[in-house]
This record gives C-alpha cells, structure tokens and sequence, in this order.
C-alpha cells in the first residue's frame, strides 16, 4: 500500500511537470536504500522544492495549501488557540492550530497523511480535525511567530495577576486615596515584569495593524483596546493593579510627567521593529478611575502614499490629478477625523513633488516625515499657529503649501490669498460632504469673490473596510435586505472569517469620495451664496458621484460589504 501511495504521488509530480520518470526512478531507489518519505527524498535530493511538493500533496489529498506569504498561516486572536495546543506539542509535531469553529478546529501540518497525529490531536483538543497543508520552513517560523509574540502578551497578561499589590507597592485603595512615593512609582515602572508587558502589547498592536492603543482604568478591571480597520477590539487587560506603572512605563517613554494625573498630557516616542521605525504619539486624559492613555501608532511603512491604490475611481483621479497639477488655487480635502484626508494629501505632495518646486506643510501634528518636503509642526503656545507659519511662508518662495486645517477666519483668508497670488494649497475641513465645504467657508467669513476664482476642487472622503480576500463570500440577496437601494448586480459579497482576517471577514480598508469640481455654474453659484443643497444638485448634474454612490461602487466591484457600505454612509445623501 505504501509503495503504491508513493507512486501515486510520483505520477503526479511527473504529471505537474515538476520532476521526470528517471528522477522518479532515482528517488525510489534513493528511497529504497536511506527509507523515508519519498517527497522527503526528492526534497532533499533537491529534484523539487519543498512549496511544489507540498501543493502537489495537497491537491492529491484534496487539502488547502497555506503558506506563510500569503498570510494564511495567522492563527485566530482570542479564541485561546495557544491554551488549547501548547508550543512544545506544536514544536515537536510541526503543526500549527489556525482557528476554532463550535467543535471544528483548523490546523496546518506538514504531515496531513498522519492519521495517528491527527488522532492524538483530537483527544487534545476535544475537536473535529480539519487539516490543511503547509511546508515545514513555514510551519516553524509561524510557530515562533505565534507563540512568541502573540502567546507572550497572553502570558504576561496571566503572569500580571500574579503579582501581588504588595509586589508593586500599590494598596488595594481607590485611586484618589492612592499616595505613592514617585520614586516608588519609576521604580516599578521600570521593572522587568512592567516593561516587558508593555513592549508586547506595543508589539502584538503593530503585528496586528492596529491604528491605536486604549488603556482604560474602570473600578475593577483594565480594560485594554486596539482599533484595527477602524473597529475597536477587545484584548485581554493585564491586572488591575498594574494600571500606575504600565501608565507611568508609556510616560517615560513618552517623556511626560509622571506625577501630574490631574492634566491632559501628549507625548510621543519612537519604536524600532524589525529594522523599520514607528511613531507613537501618546495623549493621557484623567478620569474618575485613574488616567486613561491612548497610543497612536503611526507605522510608515505600513501607510502606501500612492492615490492609484486609495479606492479613487478613474474619474475622481482625473479630477484630483487635474486640480493637484494646476499652478495655483485651493484643494480641500473634508471629513470627520480618521476619515484618510492627510494621507491623501501625503500622496498628493508624493505624486508631485520634484526638485522644480517648493513644497512646504504646516501641521498639528506632523503624521510621516516626506523626504523632500519642508513640514512644520503647529506650537501654539509659543505663537507657532497655523495663520502666522502661513505669513512666513509666503516669504519661503513656495510653489505648493498644504496646510493641516482650516480652523478659522484668519487661517481662510490667508490660504485663499495665496491661491489667488499664484501658489497651490491644500488644506481639510471637517464637512460632511463636499458641497457644504462651500458653505462653511462662507460662514467663517470668506466673500464669494474671493472663494470662487480660487478653488480648484473639494474631496470628500470616508473609509470603508475591505472583504478579505481570502474568504469573501459570494451570494444573491434578498429584496428585504436591499429595500431601497439600487444595485448593477445580482451576486455580491459577505463577510466570511478566517485567519487571514483574524475572523473579522474583513482586511485593510480603501475610501470612498465624492469630488467636487469647481466649474464655472459652481462657482456661480457660490457668487449667489446659493445654499450648499443647489450646490449639490449641480454638482451631481455634472458627474459628481456621491459617498452613498461610491459605497455602493465598492459592493458591486465585490470589495466591500452592503451592511458595511451602508453603516458608513449612514445620514450621508
């Protein structure tokens, strides 16, 4: 029977073209003589590679092939795969558990083919098997991958509820009537079991994609968040008694002060990992339970400034293109915070900054250094404001100058003087949509005379998730579910779940838009002070696509969701 299996395998490698019949017959009598698997011997023969023979087996199996690049060997979060098969059983077995369904429990092996293994696993786990293939080489590094990090967060956070109060010098008293030596408090800020704690939960947030971090303190509990995709995300919180030093460990890495509890207070600091550096920005607020902390995690390199790659549609591109390339004039970006504006501008000054042109940023906060591009940070409390580094600028000799946030009168007229004078800007407002940028402008006090010869174009944007690739779902839906709205297609997409996604059903996220050119029946409008509603309808009249339209662009091209598209488009026309 063995030999016959073997054969079979060998017939298939030969019919995938990957080895020929004497290599086959060189293999069996390596085989014959050193024993072992045959797939093993013409690995090592190196007659095939260790990927090829592992996709063959799988499909002789009927078995999904997993590998490491693609990002399928990611076990699920939170479901307690690392309690349920340990390192060391994982290690000696190369196998890795991916996710945890009711009684079925996905594992990758190197071995599908051993009935034993797969046996013992089940009284293990006291779960239905479901095996799928991967190669040994990534098997081990998703291993290490997994219980080294992910399972060292797990087992700090259980070994924190071991340390007792008196360890950390903390009474078990409310936090007001918490008097504690400052000294004390760096001290233990800086011991090994807190600094520890804190670099993983840094580490797993990063490895995980996470935007932010949130320590909350409540009466009894930590409670410890990430956003991922814009969704907040249970983690479970270390002990509650460590809340002052993990607090006090983020600020002195932060360089704040860590015997003020009764203030606001933002910080940041730099984190290298695996030879690339992220930004954190940190802000503390106090509340009734203590200070809560939120980390910003501002990873470059995991932010493409490329507008081809944002969601923007051909057409919406033309425009942005268009007005981004002109000599002079204004470029609005509106949407509420966390809606992508400043990274779209980002790869607006990527697409055209170039050694003709002088390109300077005036922010609050700088988010990603631009490597030719002189960016400003806002200090206002030493006069450094967004109207008075714009007076200075127009003395730098600029070509181009974005601009964070119009917040006011002064800032507004500033920008559009500078438009009208021969210089491109770019700035955001927190608008809606883009027709009632217009208005917004005209109530701070800008004249229509001068808002409408200088702007170029307004975009609205907001983001959406991405169906995971890996596990979308296609199907047909019922007419209750899309009452009103009106679709191109019969078949779209659901969430599924899988490791790929960490079980959301959904990776990264694309924008949606809506972009407002500036032609000439706006611009009269804008003359009129016409409301931004008739503005709106001209807009449309002219090609605009609304949010609501391009969200659901997204679910006909299969890249979204329709509950998705309609949770965020939600109270937008």
């Amino acid at each position: 029977m063995a030999k016959e299996k073997y054969l079979r395998l060998g017939e298939l490698l030969i019919k995938e073209g990957l080895i020929n019949p004497a290599q086959l017959e060189k293999a069996i009598g390596l085989q014959r003589k050193e024993g072992g698997r045959l797939g093993e011997v013409l690995v090592k023969a190196g007659m095939v590679k260790e990927d090829q023979l592992v996709i063959v087996l799988g499909k002789q199996l009927g078995i999904p092939y997993f590998s490491l690049g693609t990002g399928m060997l990611k076990p699920a979060v939170d479901q307690g795969l690392e309690d349920l098969i340990p390192n060391d059983f994982a290690m000696k077995n190369l196998l890795l558990p991916l996710s945890r369904t009711l009684k079925s429990l996905t594992v990758a092996m190197a071995d599908p083919l051993d009935i034993i293994l797969i046996d013992n696993i089940k009284k293990l786990t006291g779960c239905d098997i479901n095996p799928v293939v991967a190669t040994k080489s990534d098997i081990t590094k998703a291993i290490d991958e997994f219980y080294g990090k992910s399972a060292m967060l797990d087992a700090a956070v259980k070994d924190s509820y071991d340390i007792t109060s008196a360890d950390t010098g903390i009474e078990g008293v409310e936090l007001s009537d918490q008097e504690l030596s400052l000294d004390k408090l760096i001290a233990r800020a800086e011991e090994a079991p807190v600094v520890k704690l804190v670099d993983l939960i840094i580490r797993q947030a990063i490895d995980e994609r996470a935007s932010d971090i949130h320590i909350e303190p409540f009466k009894d509990k930590i409670s410890l968040r990430y956003r991922i995709d814009g969704k907040l995300y249970e983690i479970p919180p270390p002990a509650r008694h460590l809340h002052l030093p993990i607090i006090s460990r983020i600020k002195i890495l932060s360089k704040l002060d860590i015997a003020e509890k009764r203030l606001p207070q933002d910080g940041a600091f730099i984190v290298r990992l695996d030879e690339r550096v992220v930004d954190l920005r940190v802000s503390s607020i106090p509340t009734i339970h203590g200070e809560k902390i939120v980390l910003r995690i501002l990873d470059r390199s995991a932010v493409v400034l490329d507008l081809n790659v944002l969601g923007f549609e051909p057409k919406q591109l033309e425009h942005i293109r268009r007005a981004a390339n002109s000599p002079y004039g204004l470029v609005f970006m509106t949407g509420p915070t966390g809606s992508g504006k400043t990274t779209t501008l980002y790869a607006i000054l990527s697409e055209i900054k170039s050694a003709e042109k002088n390109i300077i940023t005036i922010e609050d906060p700088v988010e990603y250094k631009l490597e030719g591009v002189n960016q400003v940070q806002v200090k206002p409390e030493i006069g450094l404001t967004f109207a008075s580094a714009l007076r200075s600028f127009l003395r730098q000799d600029p070509d181009v100058m974005l601009v964070g946030e119009v917040r006011d009168l002064e800032t507004a007229q500033i920008c559009i003087r500078s438009a009208l004078t021969g210089h491109l800007v770019l700035s955001t407002l927190h608008t809606n949509d883009a027709p009632q940028a217009v208005s917004r402008l005209m109530d701070l006090g800008i004249e229509p005379y001068l808002l409408a010869p200088s702007l170029l174009v307004i975009v609205a944007q907001r983001l959406i998730r991405k169906l995971c690739p890996e596990c979308k779902e296609a199907y047909e839906p019922a007419q209750e579910q899309l009452k009103n709205v009106k679709l191109k297609t019969d078949l779209i997409y659901k969430p599924k779940g899988c490791p790929n996604c960490s079980q959301t059903g959904y990776r990264g996220r694309l924008c949606i838009c809506e972009v407002l050119v500036a032609n000439e029946e706006i611009k009269d409008l804008i003359n009129q002070r016409a409301p931004f509603q008739k503005v709106r309808d001209a807009a449309k009249k002219s090609g605009m696509q609304t949010l609501y339209e391009s969200a659901l662009r997204k679910v006909e091209m299969g890249l979204t969701s329709l509950e998705e598209a309609l949770s965020v488009t939600l109270g937008v026309d």
